[in-house]
């Protein structure tokens, strides 16, 4: 069984060796894996969510996500009380178990995956994921769907926006269709930058030194219908696109403006 940690604790941190450590005692035959996203960062951690549980691997596999920033409510809150855990069971047999913060598991939910709240506390812990959630994972895992309960409403996520930097700096986005026809030129903004890409079917499909805006490795098949979600991305041949664009947050929206 392999269970992928999404978490914002940091490349190398202690709580991945923390996490690890407790589902090594809760479900000892798991081998466990870290994948992380920049802090509080939702939008990566849902894109990452949604990548990992509707691609290829085993069938049996989990996805654990925990980006908690605890902004679901700006008033004090009482023994370290945050964003409530909920779960869903893939078709494919993929458990996904997360807290419901931000966009962390919207990209799931607009596919029409149904969410349900999970029966564990929301509070008792500054580190929840260590302390609080990791039982009742293991618990699902074992087929206690009695922790399972009401579907809970889960917010859409952003369209048209940078969702993920990959390591060579790479734009992903949830631009899912082509903006223009194959070939053309397009002034593309993000935040406060601008700059020229080639839409492309490919996207390695230009020069050394240009752009493209393209159809990447990244994507899932809808939920909804309508074929594949294949997520379009910035390129910069020999570059690296995130730097040209100010290395903008997931969730900053791209637009097309000439």
């Amino acid at each position: 069984m392999l269970i992928t940690v999404v978490a914002d604790y940091g490349t190398g941190d202690l709580a991945f060796a923390e996490v690890r450590q407790t589902f090594a005692e809760l479900l000892p035959e798991a081998r466990v894996e870290a994948l992380s996203v920049p802090p509080f960062d939702t939008v990566g951690a849902g894109f990452c969510v949604a990548q990992l549980a509707f691609g290829s691997g085993p069938a049996d596999r989990v996805i654990y996500a925990n980006v908690a920033p605890r902004q679901d409510e700006e008033q004090a809150r009482a023994d370290n009380a945050g964003e409530r855990l909920v779960a869903a069971r893939l078709p494919s047999g993929v458990l996904v178990v997360g807290v419901d913060s931000g966009a962390s598991l919207s990209f799931l939910a607009d596919e029409g995956v149904p969410l349900h709240a999970v029966k564990v506390p929301d509070a008792g812990s500054q580190f929840r994921s260590r302390d609080v959630f990791p039982a009742a994972v293991a618990g699902l895992v074992r087929g206690d769907d009695d922790l399972l309960g009401e579907v809970v409403p889960i917010g859409t996520a952003p369209q048209r926006a940078v969702v993920y930097t990959d390591g060579y700096g790479n734009l992903k986005t949830s631009w899912f269709e082509a903006p223009a026809e194959t070939g053309t030129t397009v002034r593309v903004r993000i935040g406060g930058t601008e700059a020229e890409a080639v839409v492309s079917d490919g996207v390695f499909a230009v020069p050394a030194g240009q752009v493209s805006f393209a159809p990447g490795s990244s994507g899932w098949p809808s939920g909804t219908g309508g074929g594949d979600r294949m997520c379009f991305e910035l390129l910069a041949r020999g570059g690296n696109a995130a730097e040209l664009f100010g290395y903008p947050a997931a969730g900053t929206p791209v637009e097309i403006v000439s």
